[in-house]
C-alpha cells in the first residue's frame, strides 16, 4: 500500500507538472523575473476509498521561489493547491513579502480570498494606493475576501505571509498600466 501511493504520488505529480509546464508556456502570468516559474510543492496525496485526493504539506516543509513577473520586485511564491493558470480550477497560494511591499491598484477576474499567515497585511480599496485609505490592518488569522473585478492595493508591515485561496485563472490587472512591473513591448 505504501508502495502504491508513492507511484501514485509520483505519478500524479509527473502529469501535473506536465500539465502544469503545457499550460503556463503561453501565460505571462506566471514566469518570474530570473524567467524560472514559482516553485511548485509536491504535496502528498492520499488516495482516499472514496477516490479523491487530499493533499497536505507541513509549513516548515513549503519552498518559495519567485513570484511571477506580474508581481512588484520582491514577492515569493508557493504553490500549496491546483493550477493558478487554469480557468474554473480551485487553486492556493502563499506568498512572502518582505517589510514595506506595496501592491498598486489592481483587480482580478475572479474573487480572491486572503489569509494572513504571519506579518501585517494592509489592504485599501480603489483606483490608486493612498496610505490614508487603508482599512484596519490584517494581523495573523486575519482574513478578507475581494469581489472579482473590485479595485484594491495592498502593503506590509514586517516579512509577511498571505495565503490567496481563489478561482482559476489568476490574474493581476493593474489600473495603471505603469504600475504593471512586465516589460512592455
Amino acid at each position: 500500500m505504501i508502495q502504491r501511493r508513492r507511484h501514485i504520488r509520483r505519478d500524479r505529480y509527473a502529469l501535473g507538472a506536465v500539465a502544469a509546464v503545457a499550460a503556463l508556456a503561453g501565460a505571462t502570468l506566471w514566469s518570474s523575473p530570473s524567467g524560472a516559474t514559482p516553485t511548485r510543492l509536491q504535496p502528498a496525496v492520499l488516495v482516499s476509498h472514496d477516490g479523491h485526493d487530499h493533499h497536505e504539506q507541513n509549513g516548515s516543509d513549503i519552498k518559495f521561489g519567485p513570484a511571477p513577473a506580474v508581481f512588484p520586485a520582491g514577492a515569493e511564491m508557493a504553490v500549496l493547491q491546483g493550477d493558478p493558470s487554469v480557468a474554473g480550477a480551485i487553486f492556493t497560494v502563499r506568498l512572502r513579502l518582505p517589510n514595506g511591499y506595496i501592491l498598486p491598484a489592481h483587480s482580478h477576474p475572479t474573487d480572491e480570498n486572503v489569509t494572513v499567515i504571519s506579518g501585517t497585511f494592509l489592504v485599501g480599496l480603489g483606483d490608486t494606493f493612498n496610505k490614508k485609505a487603508l482599512l484596519p490592518p490584517l494581523r495573523s488569522g486575519g482574513f478578507i475576501s475581494a469581489p472579482a473585478n473590485a479595485n484594491h492595493f495592498a502593503t506590509v508591515q514586517g516579512r509577511t505571509v498571505v495565503q490567496v485561496h481563489a478561482i482559476g485563472p489568476f490574474q493581476l490587472t493593474y489600473v495603471n498600466p505603469a504600475d504593471d512591473p512586465r516589460p512592455h513591448s
